[in-house]
């Protein structure tokens, strides 16, 4: 090997590489900005204004349009990192010409300080981290909008008209709407401000049923994972029915082998529960242990980091483009499907709904809806002609 082509290897391998990747966040196309965890990237990327934060995501994204693709790469480029870019060669999608768009303008600097106390009044309330940066974000994006149209003060009207032309006219989710909702009224509950939001009606949201895999499905999906970390990741997730953020956060010490189960720490609603520690798994768990050796994290990413959210949703799509499942399949599919199979083996729902962590056994009751037991016991009247 020549001189010129050692130096070439090694820049090769030194250089800072960044992945770009499509996705939908609250209703909006956005290119989300993936990367091993750097401080000198973090902090490069957050130089440029159309660059966000998701803690929902726990990634960095833009909304997507031509000009922010060539916007978000040039500035990595000056710091001559590579970037991939493959996921993006499909065509931007051209909006509709009736639909709706605002453009805000940049708040001011009393207005940010006053953001900045607002934030921690709602880390005192021990909020969860996301919720913060939600109330936080609609915040931002309602005050932005109050200088629009220079209100004078905040008002029932004006919640309305924020309602109207920034959440129902860009056709944004009933969830975000919702979501603006309960971030402007916890800052009117900072501020003081009596303002009766209960005149402001809150969308119901659409009461749609979970997709579900049949048993043939989920081993479908398993046997076209051949990397033994992500099959392990995703196995968990469906024996113990975790959501994806409970998964990624598991220590090698919440894994009780002796009593075979998992104990997961300050969920959803700060709760701890214990959940299923299956037989089958802790084989697959063991071995992959030895394979890869994590230290504290069960499912460590680069440097010893919790492995990134972005990178399991990536080995999920992977594993489904070789199978001939045709339904919309989410992480969090796999846990509806634990919870269902549960159900059809006869399981009491009350143990389902310790097992998932929900507060109210409403919740847990949606998959009687879409469990196969219950309605193959229902004789069609069809049948009787």
């Amino acid at each position: 090997m020549t001189l010129v082509q050692y130096n070439l290897i090694t820049l090769v391998v030194a250089m800072k590489s960044i992945t770009l990747l499509t996705n939908t966040h609250n209703g909006t196309n956005i290119v989300m900005i993936d990367f091993p965890y750097d401080k000198e990237i973090k902090s490069h990327l957050k130089l440029l204004p159309e660059i966000k934060w998701s803690q929902t995501l726990k990634s960095f994204y833009t909304e997507d349009s031509q000009k922010n693709r060539s916007l978000v790469y040039n500035h990595i480029r000056l710091k001559k990192w590579f970037v991939n870019y493959e996921n993006l060669k499909k065509q931007v999608k051209t909006p509709s010409k009736d639909k709706h768009t605002i453009v805000l303008p940049d708040l001011t600097d009393s207005l940010i300080l006053e953001l900045s106390k607002f934030k921690r009044w709602l880390q005192q309330k021990r909020l969860s981290d996301n919720t913060v940066h939600t109330y936080v974000e609609v915040t931002t994006y309602f005050l932005r909008y109050s200088l629009l149209t220079k209100a004078e003060c905040y008002s029932i009207k004006l919640i309305e008209q924020f309602n109207y032309d920034f959440i129902f006219r860009a056709n944004r989710s009933i969830s975000y709407q919702n979501q603006c909702i309960n971030g402007i009224k916890k800052f009117f509950l900072f501020k003081e401000i009596d303002v009766n939001l209960l005149n402001i009606e809150r969308p119901q949201k659409k009461k749609s049923l979970p997709a579900v895999l049949s048993i043939e499905e989920v081993k479908a999906i398993f046997n076209n994972i051949t990397n033994l970390k992500h099959k392990t990741l995703l196995s968990l997730l469906y024996s113990a029915g975790l959501r994806i953020g409970e998964a990624l956060s598991i220590k090698i010490e919440d894994i009780d082998s002796k009593r075979m189960l998992i104990h997961i720490k300050q969920a959803k609603g700060k709760k701890d529960r214990y959940t299923l520690l299956s037989h089958s798994f802790l084989k697959l768990l063991r071995e992959y242990y030895l394979a890869y050796k994590p230290k504290v994290l069960l499912f460590e990413g680069q440097y010893g980091k919790k492995y990134s959210n972005t990178s399991a949703q990536a080995v999920l799509k992977k594993a489904l483009k070789n199978t001939k499942i045709t339904k919309r399949v989410t992480l969090h599919t796999l846990r509806h499907t634990f919870a269902t199979h549960l159900l059809e083996n006869g399981t009491d729902i009350r143990y389902i709904q310790e097992l998932l962590g929900h507060s109210s056994p409403k919740t847990t009751m949606i998959y009687t809806h879409v469990s196969q037991t219950s309605l193959k016991n229902i004789k069609n009247p069809f049948d009787e002609l």
